[in-house]
């Protein structure tokens, strides 16, 4: 891959990374409920989850959802029950008094393998494949991956981040718990234009 091909990919990649999100909510929602320090293992399983999932797909998992449609299916019944359950847990992350915050926020694992089911990291994915590894190498696919790995931890750090900020506004249970609904019903939101497309 050329340099100006390498460049174009990380302004994707930049791009692609900081727009909305689930991964951006729940990590704008995490940030507000547990602060950046708490938060860091959630990035880092996007980050690096995200990043192998982008590696892998340019290895050939795309042509296997071509080849055997009901796989995309099954992978969109799975998206749709698991951001459920993770708007649940959004929702409920408030305690009901004193503002305290119950729950623990994602792990590393829980966030890499969030990845698989999120809607948006499957269309970066194959659409940076697609676009910037064009002859279909396992080095092409490697570099693309490598482009996400540079350029996706700045990026969802802003949210979560922000969401740290937010915390000095959301100081009572009555407001956080607002903020979080809100969060949980961003993140199914969030799918709606994957499962009416």
């Amino acid at each position: 891959m050329d340099m100006t091909l390498f460049i174009a990919l990380l302004a994707f990649a930049f791009v692609s990374s900081v727009t909305p999100g689930p991964n951006n909510l729940m990590l704008l929602a995490s940030g507000a409920n547990f602060g950046l320090r708490r938060t860091v293992p959630h990035m880092f399983g996007v980050s690096l989850g995200h990043s192998f999932m982008v590696f892998i797909v340019g290895l050939g998992l795309a042509q296997m959802f071509q080849a055997y449609p009901p796989l995309r299916q099954i992978m969109l019944v799975a998206s749709v029950a698991y951001m459920s359950w993770l708007a649940w847990k959004i929702a409920h992350a408030s305690a009901p008094e004193g503002g305290k915050v119950g729950g623990k926020p994602l792990t590393f694992f829980q966030a890499a393998a969030f990845q698989w089911v999120n809607p948006k990291g499957w269309i970066m994915a194959i659409s940076a494949q697609t676009n910037y590894a064009q002859d279909a190498t396992w080095g092409a696919a490697l570099m693309v991956g490598v482009g996400f790995v540079i350029v996706n931890f700045p990026a969802i750090t802003l949210w979560a981040w922000l969401g740290q900020e937010m915390r000095r506004f959301l100081t009572n249970s009555r407001r956080l718990t607002a903020f979080n609904w809100t969060m949980a019903a961003l993140l199914i939101a969030s799918l709606m234009p994957i499962l009416f497309h």
